[in-house]
């Protein structure tokens, strides 16, 4: 199925204006903040190339997201930090983030899609989950692009303050540069001390691919 507006155009025959995508990234990396991000988009002036940030290209990407920011209604980014993901636990913490996104839009949607098969607590609007809604609907497509964007540019700068893990490159993920780093080095002050091989220096972490 293509990443369109399909979603959105029900919503609009129900009587929904402003509709918001959300959408995380950051959960399954070792060290840094989770980053949410909620976005209005023009129905009338809809970038073209939406997708799921996972299916783009760097350059795609910065692209889409200067491109989303200057057409889209509002959008909103938040982030939930490394310690607070220790104490509330990774999938609080990131529907945490999506909830502050929401909150920061201006103006308040009137609906919300969110990426994934879980509602966002406490929200004071509708909203529909969808499973693999980043590469669905444009709208949770444009918020993942611009917390992809967001994000990474975030790992960058935490490069330059931590030297020697590698954050510009792997934006935390566990890759066999990162493992070694932290086997090398220790856990930095923005490394999840609750995630497996962070704390206890385990030598055998899982491999996963950057989100």
């Amino acid at each position: 199925m293509a990443c369109d507006t399909k979603f959105e155009k029900r919503l609009i025959k129900r009587g929904f204006a402003l509709i918001a995508g959300v959408d995380e990234v950051g959960r399954g990396a070792l060290a840094g903040p989770v980053v949410a991000a909620a976005v209005i988009l023009n129905h009338r002036d809809i970038p073209q190339g939406l997708n799921d940030s996972k299916q783009l290209s760097k350059l795609q990407r910065q692209r889409l997201a200067a491109e989303i920011k200057a057409r889209a209604l509002a959008f909103a980014i938040a982030q939930v930090e490394n310690g607070e993901i220790d104490r509330l636990n990774i999938l609080r913490a990131s529907l945490q983030a999506c909830l502050q996104a929401v909150k920061l839009l201006h103006p308040f949607p009137d609906h919300v899609l969110i990426d994934g098969n879980q509602p966002i607590p406490q929200l004071d609007c509708p909203q529909m989950s969808i499973v693999k809604g980043d590469s669905l609907s444009a709208s949770i497509a444009a918020a993942s692009i611009i917390a992809k964007v967001a994000r990474d540019t975030l790992m960058k700068e935490y490069d330059e303050q931590f030297p020697g893990y590698g954050f510009a490159r792997h934006v935390g993920y566990a890759t066999r540069e990162h493992q070694q780093a932290i086997r090398q080095l220790g856990a930095s002050p923005i490394h999840r001390l609750t995630f497996h091989g962070v704390g206890s220096f385990q030598a055998a972490l899982p491999l996963s691919l950057e989100e």
